[in-house]
Formats: structure tokens, C-alpha cells, sequence
């Protein structure tokens, strides 16, 4: 993750953008906006934002692309819907870029192995949990926040590294000695954050959780 500049050829920056410039089409034009009009709402998403900022500025790495840091993406997604994480985690990532972890000519790359896809798989477990899960407070924490983030912290890491094996950056036999295993551990980790977030937030302040529903999970005010 954080693929710094020069890394990748320029031709794969270039593709990047594509599917990336469709994606904050759609979120921009589809985003619940209406939401962050609440000041409580949108102060909640920026106080989010900066949290991530820092989360993602702590990582770990001893070769360029071959870093480690908590993502946050299941926990923004249940907060916020897929939208409004995509264009939060884009603007996290452009104050990393800025700040110098990461690089510019990687941007779009970063993009979409950190923000895009990660929101998009938590977004398709948490509607496979409403649609073939038992309406549960337990399942909605256990599946859709702590299951989910692991599902994705590790699923970022294969991604990301099918993409420097494609690229012929790194061997599959390093990547399969030195970076794909740690997503294991971080998977626990991102597991156990997101999990203890949302709980945190369905029990004290569930109108900061946009997916979850008191009536639908059984719970009372």
C-alpha cells in the first residue's frame, strides 16, 4: 500500500485514472449530500477524515510499496455509505500524498487499492449481511463491522500484491515471504479497530452509523 512515485510505469498512473475518474462520478453525483447538510453529520465525517489522516501516516514498510497501515475503510462505509467513504478516503489520501506518504504519479493507483475497492468490498458484505443474515446486533457487529474489515485489510493486501507482481516490481517469492503474510496479522488488527468503533458508535451514538437501523437490530433508545 502507499506506492510512491516512479514505482509503477507512468502507463499504469494513466489507466489508474480511468476507473478512478468513474468512480468519483458516481459518488459525487449519487452521494447522500443531504446528510452532511446536519452539521453534527458533517462535522462527524471531517472529525473522521482527520482521524484516518493519522491512522493512515502510521505504517510500516522496509522496501518502497512494501508498507503496512490500518486502513479504516469498513468502519467509514457503515458510517457513511460508499460515496461519501470513496470521496473521504480520496481526500485522506490527498493529505498523505501532500504530506509525503505518498506519491502523485501513484496517486490514482493508491486510489483504488485504498479507498475504491476496499469501500466497494465492505460495502457488498454489508448487503449480503441485510440480505441473508438474521436481522441481529450481533451479526450486523460481528459480520458486517469486525468480519468485514479483516475480509478487506487482507483482500487490499492481495490486491496490492498481484499488482507489483504484474508490474514485475517485486518476486512472487518475496511477496509471498515478506509482505502477504503480515496482512494476516493486520487483517486482526483492522478487524478488532472497526469493530470496537462501530460498537462503540451503535451503542452510544448510532445516528453517526448510517447503515445501522435501531428498529431493524432490535434495539431500544
Amino acid at each position: 500500500m502507499n506506492f510512491p512515485s516512479g514505482l509503477f510505469d507512468d502507463s499504469w498512473a494513466y489507466v489508474a485514472f480511468m476507473p478512478l475518474a468513474l468512480a468519483w462520478f458516481w459518488s459525487l453525483r449519487t452521494a447522500p449530500w443531504r446528510r452532511l447538510a446536519d452539521a453534527g453529520q458533517s462535522n462527524v465525517w471531517f472529525g473522521t477524515i482527520v482521524v484516518l489522516m493519522l491512522m493512515w501516516s502510521m505504517k510500516a514498510g522496509v522496501h518502497p510499496g512494501l508498507n503496512l497501515h490500518l486502513l479504516g475503510a469498513t468502519a467509514i462505509t457503515l458510517m457513511y455509505g460508499r460515496q461519501l467513504a470513496i470521496i473521504g478516503l480520496s481526500l485522506v489520501l490527498v493529505a498523505i500524498t501532500f504530506n509525503g506518504g505518498a506519491g502523485w504519479q501513484a496517486y490514482a493507483l493508491n486510489a483504488l487499492v485504498m479507498a475504491v475497492l476496499p469501500v466497494l468490498l465492505a460495502g457488498s458484505i454489508l448487503r449480503l449481511v441485510e440480505r441473508r443474515l438474521p436481522a441481529h446486533l450481533f451479526v450486523y457487529i460481528f459480520v458486517a463491522a469486525f468480519f468485514s474489515a479483516a475480509v478487506v485489510a487482507i483482500t487490499t493486501g492481495m490486491i496490492s500484491s498481484l499488482l507489483l507482481l504484474a508490474a514485475d516490481i517485486y518476486s512472487a517469492d518475496m511477496l509471498l515471504s515478506d509482505y502477504l503474510p503480515f496482512f494476516l496479522l493486520l487483517g486482526f488488527s483492522e478487524a478488532w479497530l472497526n469493530g470496537a468503533a462501530i460498537t462503540l458508535m451503535v451503542v452510544y451514538f448510532p445516528g453517526w452509523v448510517g447503515s445501522f437501523d435501531d428498529r431493524r437490530y432490535h434495539m431500544t433508545k
